[in-house]
């Protein structure tokens, strides 16, 4: 029985497992190909996003397969359960598309997938999506994230124009889940050990700590909610930098699964957006 009527849905875009590559010992990448790639279009954007769909175990999707008619023809519970990752590269004549996968074990849907995957099997995703491209007009770039933004920060590092200034800090569990970022910026690459620590403790403390060039900055922040709030704060409310200088934003958030934490999302940045309005000016956002 339909649930609702039939609208546009965005592109799927069907991708075959060529080869995998375990990075680290919690980070896979999957490299998807096929001719199924053949439409698929990446633009200027460094923080390309796609939605992989997963599909409900038990139900048969009709065929072709169109998010519209599944949309419209089966029960929101039947939908194919959605997960947001980077694109990491893309090489449009070879038809390759390279998605790195942070993997804690069993948890989760999208890692335990790509420890499972081997070549032939099929992902299906939306997309892409993206905002941020380091801008060529700013006098230096600060990249700050975890695991979650390392795949972004990585290719935003690879088009910061040679020799800009650049710092860098990433934050993961120990040395073994650093990766080489090759760039031919002047970047100073901080990495930070999580161990027992809370997430984003580490990295809060040293963007804070870090000297501030002169000039305009540009900045891109991502990771887990509660560090880019703190981090947020102190870019916007403490160095007094301006929303267009920055792409700031929590990928996921502790305690949530992505469905738990989209939905709540745009409630969690206003009262982000508020808070800051008040320090800024000491009147509610608008």
């Amino acid at each position: 029985m339909a649930t609702e009527t039939v609208r546009r849905a965005p592109k799927c875009t069907t991708g075959v497992v060529l080869r995998t590559e375990q990075l680290s010992p919690h980070m896979i990448r999957v490299v998807l190909g096929g001719e199924g790639l053949a439409g698929f279009s990446a633009g200027e954007f460094t923080d390309h996003y796609v939605k992989l769909l997963f599909p409900v175990p038990g139900v048969t999707y009709p065929e072709p397969f169109d998010m519209g008619v599944i949309r419209a023809e089966l029960p929101r519970e039947q939908w194919p359960t959605t997960r947001t990752y980077t694109v990491r590269s893309w090489d449009p004549q070879a038809l390759e598309l390279v998605i790195d996968f942070v993997v804690h074990g069993s948890q989760g849907l999208a890692g335990p997938w790509a420890m499972r995957a081997r070549p032939g099997d099929v992902l299906r995703f939306l997309g892409p999506g993206g905002a941020y491209a380091p801008s060529a007009e700013a006098d230096w770039h600060l990249l700050a994230g975890d695991e979650s933004a390392l795949p972004a920060i990585a290719t935003a590092l690879e088009r910061v124009p040679a020799g800009a200034p650049a710092k860098v800090f990433i934050e993961v569990a120990d040395a073994a889940e650093e990766q080489a970022l090759p760039t031919d910026c002047d970047a100073e690459i901080v990495w930070l050990h999580r161990a027992d620590r809370p997430v984003g403790e580490a990295l809060v403390r040293a963007v804070r700590e870090a000297k501030f060039l002169d000039g305009t900055v540009h900045a891109f922040v991502h990771g887990e909610a509660t560090f880019v709030k703190e981090l947020r704060r102190y870019l916007r409310v403490e160095q007094g930098l301006p929303l267009e200088q920055l792409s700031i934003s929590g990928y996921w958030r502790l305690g949530r699964d992505e469905d738990g934490w989209q939905s709540s999302k745009r409630e969690w940045n206003q009262q982000i957006e508020d808070e800051e309005a008040k320090d800024l000016n000491g009147s509610p956002a608008r």
